[in-house]
């Protein structure tokens, strides 16, 4: 099998970061026996042919070998290596001549793919349509994927023939973007074919994962041809597929042991194919709010828990990217809490953690179930400190008050979790009466303990945002007494000092600390909490414009930030603070530019340069939209953008994961209405 290596000759074997003889072992363990060789030689082949995505000649060289391990029924992961040169097709760009040349190598020995499309193996089979697509000529493609389609009894299977024509019209279609390589009027015409194929798989008499397949398709390359009233149709299709799956007794998953491992291992879907159905559907509907809408309130009151489990995850991910339309999916995902499926329990706790302020439809539901289930107030994992459970957290985030005395309820028991402080400030001044329990915890808080930042941080930060003065004694004898070697003394500092800011001159006998702190890695914490307390501003602006004008890029901007509260006192900052608005980092350029707008009260010389980073740079904006409120009906010349952002119902950085993006979106919001509120 790889006596072809040394006629290819071995200086054709150059990858990016090896030789010859690396790509002939990872060629090697291709084949292996050892499922753990395998995977690092896969893992090792796509760093070969695919670094930088450039294409080398290693991978000219390594296609007929690919080839000839994908044959052989005795190489056990042929899938991977297929996936692997399905992979090569996007190598390079059009002036890649070494890239064209393995697309060329691969066109010319399509017929294997062919061959492979009728394999034994349904995971190949599986692969192989979209190497058909890539690699064969359409007139061969469609007449092959239509057998396949007849002959195929896999569901899986069928999804990817399906899935294949969408991407066979969309590469092919006169209509759909220019590609590089792939148009033509023949091939527009074998696109129609292909989308009529499309529309005749989503109707009867074909079963119900296949058509929802071809909607799904249809939706991302043909919408025109999609049948009216397409959520009901789907919704449908998918309760119909479900009680086919059910017969087969597939559960949503039972118990697991409550590890880290477990919890993940509940949090998957369990159901990855129908996943896989509705997200491309999902995904092919886009800014379709409406019809996205219905189809998850589909999902979350299917009779089949795994439907619902996946229309969990699929409703946090549009409330994460979409700013209308929660209230009635957030409110079906609280009617999962305390389902007998665990899994689908746990998602719908965890998608409600991470809403925040959006939770609010279902705390009815998060309510009643900590109230009635108190075991699920704190969480108590394998390792680690315990935890505040999800449910209540929850609650919390949205600020419903009715957790304050549940939470009460925890700080009295005999663990409290280390996180209990962060949900505090949701909470506003309904969680003043916590304001003592959280003082005595941070009281006892040791000084030389092994990891004290974990319970002292929350809890100084619950204390500051409450605005608890009687905790002065307490901040200050951590910031005093914690010895300088403690793991986490700087997070702790920063945070004492936070407080210390928060309670202004309140405060004042903690000036003299404050002061010791500028020379520190605090130094932008304890200006800014030295101004609140004292108002001295002869004594910040030196720190502050050192800062600015420093190395550290967090730093900058939370000196700059810092210079525009000071106002027109941070005038002597105003040569330093005009060099970082002229930089060609957008995040130093908008806090810069905010802070000479609020110290000179001049719009016009900034205005370029918070429009520019406001439209290039989304992540900017929160600090925008916030330094245009403070200045109140002063900041009238940039109240367009935010009549614009609040216009908008896709959220500012939708493009990325995670529960952080939806805070910072929610975030922006209360700033522009209150920038438009107050001046607008």
């Amino acid at each position: 099998m790889f006596r072809g290596i040394d006629e290819a000759g071995r200086a054709s074997l150059r990858h990016a970061d090896g030789s010859a003889h690396d790509v002939l072992e990872l060629l090697r363990g291709l084949a292996s026996a050892d499922p753990a060789e395998r995977e690092t030689a896969l893992d090792g082949m796509y760093g070969a042919v695919h670094h930088r995505g450039e294409g080398h000649d290693a991978v000219l060289a390594c296609v007929p070998l690919l080839l000839s391990l994908a044959v052989r029924e005795e190489v056990p992961d042929r899938a991977g290596v297929v996936e692997l040169l399905i992979g090569i097709d996007d190598l390079g760009g059009d002036g890649d001549e070494r890239a064209a040349r393995a697309r060329a190598a691969l066109r010319a020995r399509a017929e294997v793919f062919v061959r492979l499309a009728g394999d034994a193996d349904s995971g190949v089979r599986r692969v192989v349509p979209g190497a058909l697509v890539r690699f064969l000529g359409p007139a061969r493609v469609l007449p092959l994927l239509r057998e396949r389609i007849l002959v195929e009894r896999d569901d899986r299977v069928l999804t990817s023939l399906v899935e294949a024509l969408g991407l066979f019209v969309r590469r092919h279609t006169a209509a759909a973007r220019p590609s590089r390589r792939h148009r033509s009027r023949r091939g527009a015409g074998h696109a129609a074919e292909a989308v009529s194929l499309l529309e005749a798989l989503s109707g009867p008499p074909y079963g119900p994962a296949l058509r929802l397949a071809a909607l799904g398709q249809l939706a991302g390359c043909a919408p025109q041809r999609l049948p009216t009233g397409l959520v009901p149709v789907a919704v449908g299709l998918l309760r119909e597929r479900s009680a086919r799956r059910a017969a087969t007794g597939h559960a949503c998953g039972g118990p697991a042991p409550e590890t880290l491992a477990g919890r993940l291992r509940r949090l998957r879907p369990s159901d990855e194919e129908g996943s896989r159905l509705l997200r491309t559907l999902h995904s092919a509907l886009g800014c379709r709010v409406a019809d996205r809408v219905e189809l998850l309130c589909g999902q979350l009151t299917s009779p089949d828990p795994l439907d619902r489990c996946n229309g969990v995850w699929m409703a946090a991910g549009f409330v994460r990217e979409w700013r209308d339309g929660h209230e009635r999916p957030v409110a079906l995902i609280g009617a999962q809490l305390g389902a007998r499926e665990e899994r689908l329990h746990d998602a719908a706790v965890t998608a409600l953690a991470g809403f925040h302020a959006l939770a609010a439809p279902a705390a009815d539901r998060l309510h009643a179930l900590v109230t009635s289930r108190p075991e699920f107030r704190v969480r108590h994992g394998e390792r680690g400190a315990p935890a505040l459970g999800g449910a209540l957290k929850a609650l919390a985030g949205a600020g419903d008050v009715r957790a304050a005395p549940l939470l009460a309820e925890v700080l009295a028991g005999p663990v409290v979790p280390h996180d209990l402080g962060r949900v505090v400030p949701h909470l506003g001044r309904a969680a003043v009466p916590l304001a003592p329990a959280l003082r005595r915890r941070l009281a006892r808080v040791p000084l030389d303990g092994s990891c004290p930042h974990e319970q002292a941080v929350p809890l100084l930060s619950a204390l500051g945002a409450l605005g608890d003065v009687a905790s002065l004694p307490s901040v200050l004898r951590l910031l005093r007494g914690m010895p300088e070697r403690t793991r986490g003394r700087d997070a702790v500092t920063d945070a004492a000092v936070r407080v210390l800011g928060a309670f202004g001159d309140a405060a004042h006998e903690a000036a003299p600390d404050l002061r010791t702190l500028l020379g520190t890695s605090s130094a932008v914490a304890a200006a800014e909490a030295l101004w609140s307390v004292t108002g001295d501003a002869d004594a910040v602006v030196p720190t502050l414009m050192r800062e600015v004008a420093g190395p550290g890029r967090d730093r900058r901007r939370r000196a700059a930030a810092v210079l525009a509260r000071l106002g027109p006192a941070a005038r002597p900052a105003l040569p330093v603070l005009r060099r970082m608005a002229g930089s060609g980092d957008p995040s130093d350029r908008a806090a810069a530019a905010c802070a000479l707008w609020r110290s000179t009260g001049e719009p016009d010389p900034v205005l370029p340069v918070l429009r520019a980073v406001w439209a290039g740079h989304p992540h900017t904006r929160p600090v925008i939209a916030g330094c245009t409120a403070a200045l109140g009906p002063r900041g009238a010349p940039l109240h367009d953008l935010l009549r614009a952002e609040l216009s908008s119902s896709r959220r500012h950085r939708a493009d990325l994961p995670g529960s952080h993006v939806l805070h910072e979106d929610l975030a922006l919001l209360r700033s522009c209405r209150e920038a438009l509120g107050g001046g607008g």
